[in-house]
């Protein structure tokens, strides 16, 4: 069952890179007590993700944490290596945390993984996009397959405020 606006977020764990290397953390570690503007990709260095996605996300980080938004976190189903390295080469910096779904652990228990398998890819996540308020989702956008809209900076900015009151 998919994930729905007023649910709890599910216990899950992701994997960050750190100076000191791979760091796993939790659900709870990266949402509790905050608001987190998520974005998942169906994968890095894809087309999509790496010349839209991801991107605007970047660029609009200031303008988004500006109302109100603590964290902006990008999530895919790819290993902390994968993702750290996408996260330099497209300048993530401080800008977007980025999340290795490594296992599809989170997208499978919000209900929104997807056979990429005809691509070779296996199992991923879908393309979304959330507002969650202390580990609730506040908004849930769920892009139509082969689409970007819904789950673009643009779109999540224009979200912001009815979360943020």
């Amino acid at each position: 069952m998919t994930i729905s606006v007023g649910d709890r977020l599910p216990q899950a764990s992701f994997m960050t890179m750190t100076a000191d290397g791979p760091n796993k953390v939790s659900v709870a570690d990266v949402f509790d007590g905050k608001t987190v503007a998520l974005f998942a990709v169906p994968g890095a260095f894809t087309p999509t993700c790496s010349a839209k996605h991801l991107p605007g996300f970047i660029e609009k980080a200031d303008e988004i944490k500006a109302k109100g938004v603590d964290t902006i976190a990008c999530l895919s189903v790819n290993d902390v290596f994968v993702m750290h390295a996408w996260g330099e080469q497209q300048g993530a910096g401080d800008k977007v945390v980025m999340l290795a779904d490594g296992n599809g652990e989170f997208a499978k228990a919000v209900g929104l993984e997807m056979d990429g398998s005809g691509f070779g890819m296996g199992t991923r996540a879908q393309r979304f996009s959330m507002l969650i308020k202390d580990g609730v989702v506040a908004e849930l956008n769920i892009e139509a397959p082969g689409e970007f809209a819904v789950s673009s900076a643009d779109h999540i900015l224009g979200q912001i405020d009815t979360v943020s009151a």
